[in-house]
């Protein structure tokens, strides 16, 4: 049998067709090369040798005795080469780090090699395992022949039930007991940390591309760093040896630079080392190909079973109960008088606890923990490893590694390192076994070499180092690589801390304070949509498709750079509008919200659809070789400004000075009826939505804490004439037609539902979203288009803003509303579905004449902000009020009506703002995309939260929350006598703070005054 293989050299590509003597001539010519060290050679690239070759069974033999003569020759030139002083100390099981990796996988490939064919890969792992211990931890809480029952008689009752003893519920757990819950319970089916936190890596670091989770890691470092040794007397185990991130390219370093300038705000210390003063730091370390690093002295490493232990204690010590060895079999779900399913017990094999909340902590069993509730958990679990080396002189002290471009982490462990990453070809564990604990699979070497030649490219002594031993555990992955937390959409009661991305430990003390606060007292504290299971559609949840293509995708991303304007590959085309076919074939360039296709700008070079997903060419896939979609992606690769620049300020001009057509046909399109519908609009809405019939109130939605849920348009509808049409449904009484942003329309539903299940509202909320699409037509010329389109006088005597009306569009009935998120006068048309094209058409047909062109909404967002409009969970979150967020009129506070989050509106009120939201511009053309450090007086006062360049404007905006560093009032006084610069990448540009918008601060142009 023959086979087509590449044998690289060095320098050298040598394509050979081998039979079984070439087998034998690459044996002896691998052991010449090794021993010999006659030409430049990498055993590396020799190693790959075995994963390309497709031989007859009856020649793996062959191959693994190539691998094992390979990995042995090594080792003996390595020992034959060494100093004297150093032969006497090493070991036969002291190979070669190399040599170790080939000896390894042929010894673990024997087996299976006579049972499939080599290049072969299977898409799933089988559910074997081993369950050595092979962990690098001094101590773990591994109990050997323990007891078959629990460790506690089970409580008949509990507050809460906290289901899965890892980092996340023993962190939960300890939060809710901080906060004076007593009566709370941690059940887990093993021992503490007995699936996957047992064999987590540990590692944290303070500075990623997200101020929540800057805040989050925070305190997680505060809990294990300090606060539980105050508390208990015990050492976590935590160390601070520093972190190191590697660039080797320009993008690279500049996204570090941004991390640098968001710690400046949080008061972390880091540094941009260049080649030289890396070296100084991390002598051990190759930094010929480096263009810079950042280091943060103060990162660090954390030890399982020390955190989860003492977690444990201090947990118990304030009341809460502990119980191991006690699986659970079942949640009790009930229904109530209307309709709301609600937790009511967790069953066991030893008892049930009555209970009406259960935090679902359990990991990769999560998915399995949910189906007992009738919950949708959107996770899989896949294989994840890291290899543990022997002792390594001179490596003692130094800090951890993040070497992003070649996906691979060192982590410090003693006098050893741990070396892991990210693979594009990760093993699925589709048959996750409630056996499994303390255990770990067997290493896949072919899966995981790819780690071996950037680690040892870093750190060149790794080359001749030893492998201790091998930790191959399962982990939990989500769609977005985002934990999943808060409480179920289906199920109330059922609280999720789950799906952590192997970020479990370092996430763990923020999410567990946060998941605490949650259940206690009905929202968290910081902004956790990000992480809120609320954020998926309910569509996408339950989709094994949606959920293998991404997570599959967000693993293998996971050290790429965070760019501005990426957007996924992976199960694309899940939810199309009806205007879909038509824009791409007018080169709409298309972005994904949660499932959605909505436009993001318009190619000039013609349609660049979105293709079905190729797991990047991995599981035996081939990749989409020509993709015009992912090459006009890999052009906004940058942190300039972007390749289509030009095309979005065309955009935006044409909007400004003629009239533009935006589809926002994702939108969430939601009607509230019902007896209570009045009553419950009163409640729901911080504006007075009671207006007369016809009117439309851009308003918002608070919590309790008085931030904002949402913001979204409320328009006041009657009864369709006929009993129904496509554009209401039949009703009696008063109806509200609500239109919410299709990102975040599963959110805000979510969110009604709770209050109108809290409040008792005899109310239906109906979902209309994918029977009505959406046209904006916005512009000075906008009119002129539309009074040949509509039979309606649109005069602004006869059709004012905010209001709305039922009219005729080419023959359509749609709903006509004058609103604008702009900044120009401007119409939109709900349309019914198959109304969408025709209506579409012939807007497009009458504009004609007047420039019309197509914007996505790239151009939304330069053009919203430009306005000083606000975009929900970007300069506008659940921990932001209206008052900071210059939202004061859209409360209705002057009313005696009472509304969700009043009381905490009036409090902030009187005490007086100390943070607010302020434009800035800066004079300098340099892009700016949120996250960039914000300076009063040479003093960091906040960020951006937001930042686009305004083409009107001809100027970089930005929008960001301030405070006063000494605690006082953030009045027009402060903002006028302060200097303000805003720090982008470690370069400080002077900045113009604006109490209002630039841009038509007197809003003519909405109102059609030009």
């Amino acid at each position: 049998m023959y086979c087509d293989f590449v044998l690289i050299t060095g320098k050298y590509n040598m394509p050979l067709i081998l039979g079984e003597l070439h087998i034998l001539y690459c044996i002896f010519h691998m052991h010449i090369s090794v021993c010999t060290r006659q030409i430049k050679f990498h055993p590396l690239r020799y190693f790959c040798l075995w994963r390309h070759v497709q031989i007859a069974a009856h020649s793996h033999v062959l191959v693994a005795f190539i691998l094992i003569t390979c990995g042995f020759s090594y080792f003996l030139y390595d020992f034959k080469g060494a100093d004297p002083g150093i032969k006497n100390s090493l070991l036969p099981v002291s190979m070669s780090f190399v040599g170790a990796a080939m000896i390894r996988a042929a010894v673990c490939w024997l087996g299976p090699a006579f049972r499939r064919p080599v290049a072969f890969r299977s898409y799933s792992s089988a559910p074997e395992h081993t369950s050595l211990k092979s962990v690098p931890y001094g101590t773990t809480l591994k109990q050997e022949g323990g007891p078959s029952g629990p460790s506690k008689p089970l409580p008949r009752s509990a507050d809460v039930v906290v289901i899965g003893g890892g980092s996340l519920g023993c962190q939960t757990l300890y939060h809710l007991a901080k906060m004076g819950m007593k009566n709370a319970v941690l059940l887990e089916r093993d021992r503490l940390t007995a699936g996957t936190t047992w064999h987590t890596a540990g590692l944290l670091w303070q500075l990623r591309p997200s101020d929540v989770e800057v805040e989050l890691l925070a305190h997680t470092r505060q809990v294990v760093s300090s606060d539980l040794e105050q508390e208990t007397g015990l050492h976590t185990g935590w160390i601070q040896n520093g972190g190191l991130f590697i660039a080797s390219n320009k993008q690279r370093l500049d996204e570090y630079k941004r991390l640098m300038s968001l710690g400046k705000v949080y008061g972390i210390e880091s540094y941009v080392l260049s080649p030289s003063e890396t070296k100084d730091l991390y002598p051990l370390m190759n930094v010929e190909d480096l263009y810079g690093t950042l280091y943060v002295p103060k990162d660090g490493t954390m030890d399982p079973a020390g955190t989860c232990s003492t977690l444990a204690r201090a947990a118990t010590a304030r009341g809460a109960t502990v119980i191991e060895n006690c699986p659970v079999s079942g949640i009790h779900v009930q229904t109530d008088d209307l309709g709301v399913h609600r937790v009511r017990a967790v069953e066991t094999p030893h008892g049930t606890i009555q209970t009406p909340c259960v935090v679902n902590c359990a990991g990769v069993w999560a998915e399995k923990l949910g189906r007992m509730a009738g919950v949708n958990v959107p996770l899989i679990a896949m294989h994840h490893a890291y290899v543990v080396t022997e002792r390594i002189e001179g490596i003692q002290n130094m800090p951890n590694v993040r070497d992003h471009d070649a996906s691979v982490y060192l982590r410090l462990q003693g006098d050893a390192l741990s070396v892991g990453g990210y693979e594009q070809n990760p093993i699925f564990w589709d048959e996750v076994s409630d056996k499994f604990a303390f255990s770990l699979f067997d290493l896949d070497w072919d899966v995981f070499m790819q780690h071996i030649e950037g680690a040892i490219n870093r750190i060149p002594v790794l080359e001749r180092t030893g492998i201790k031993s091998t930790v191959c555990g399962p982990e939990s992955f989500t769609p977005d690589h985002k934990p999943l937390m808060g409480e179920a959409p289906e199920v109330r009661g059922f609280f999720l801390g789950c799906g952590f991305n192997s970020a479990g430990m370092m996430l763990g003390g923020g999410c567990g304070r946060e998941l605490a606060h949650w259940i206690i007292h009905g929202r968290p504290e910081k902004d956790m949509y990000g992480y809120d299971i609320r954020r998926f559609h309910h569509s996408l949840t339950n989709s094994n498709r949606w959920i293998r293509e991404r997570s599959h995708e967000s693993y293998a991303k996971n050290y790429s750079v965070v760019f501005p304007y990426d957007e996924p590959l992976a199960s694309r085309n899940m939810r199309r509008d009806p205007l879909h076919q038509v824009l791409l074939e007018k080169g709409c360039i298309f972005q994904e919200r949660h499932g959605w296709e909505r436009p993001g700008y318009f190619s000039r070079d013609g349609p660049a659809p979105v293709l079905d997903y190729d797991y990047y060419g991995a599981y035996g896939t081939s990749r989409n070789s020509i993709y015009k979609y992912n090459d006009l992606l890999g052009k906004e690769y940058t942190f300039d400004f972007p390749a289509h620049h030009h095309v979005i300020k065309d955009e935006c001009l044409t909007c400004r000075n003629a009239v533009a057509v935006f589809n926002m046909s994702y939108f969430g399109k939601f009607f509230l009826i019902g007896p209570d519908a009045k009553q419950a609009a009163d409640w729901l809405f911080s504006a007075d939505v009671n207006k007369a019939v016809g009117s439309t109130i851009y308003t918002c939605m608070l919590n309790k804490e008085g931030g904002v849920e949402s913001d979204l348009t409320v328009s006041r509808i009657e009864p369709p004439a006929a009993g129904q049409s496509p554009l209401a449904p039949a009703f009696e009484g008063h109806g509200y037609y609500l239109a919410v942003g299709g990102a975040v329309a599963q959110h805000n539903w979510s969110h009604i539902q709770a209050v109108l299940q809290d409040r008792g509202f005899r109310c239906t909320l109906l979902d209309h979203s994918e029977d009505i699409g959406m046209i904006s037509i916005q512009g000075p010329k906008s009119r002129h288009l539309l009074q040949d389109v509509l039979d309606a006088d649109l005069s602004n005597e006869a059709f004012p803003f905010s209001t709305h009306k039922v009219v005729q569009a080419a023959g359509h009935q749609v709903r006509a509303m004058r609103l604008s998120f702009v900044g120009e006068m401007g119409w939109e048309l709900h349309i019914p579905r198959d109304s969408c094209v025709p209506v579409y058409q012939a807007v497009m047909a009458a504009g004609a004449k007047y420039g019309v062109c197509n914007a996505g909404y790239r151009a939304i967002d330069s053009l919203s902000i430009e306005k000083g409009y606000r975009h929900w969970h970007a300069d506008l979150r659940p921990d932001d009020s209206p008052l900071e967020a210059g939202l004061a009129f859209t409360c209705k506070l002057r009313s005696s009506t009472p509304f969700l989050g009043r009381e905490a509106l009036e409090a902030r009120q009187a005490c007086g703002l100390r943070r607010r939201i302020l434009c800035f511009t800066v004079g300098e053309k340099v892009p700016m995309f949120g996250l960039e450090a914000i300076f009063r007086n040479g003093t960091p006062i906040g960020h951006l939260r937001r930042s686009d360049f305004g083409f009107a404007l001809d100027k970089t905006i930005g929008y960001g929350y301030i405070r006063d560093p000494d605690g006082g009032l953030v009045n027009a006084d402060f903002v006028k006598s302060g200097k303000f610069t805003i720090e982008r990448m470690g370069v400080v540009y002077d900045a113009t703070a604006h109490l209002k918008s630039p841009f038509d601060p007197e809003n003519k142009r909405v109102k059609g005054i030009y």
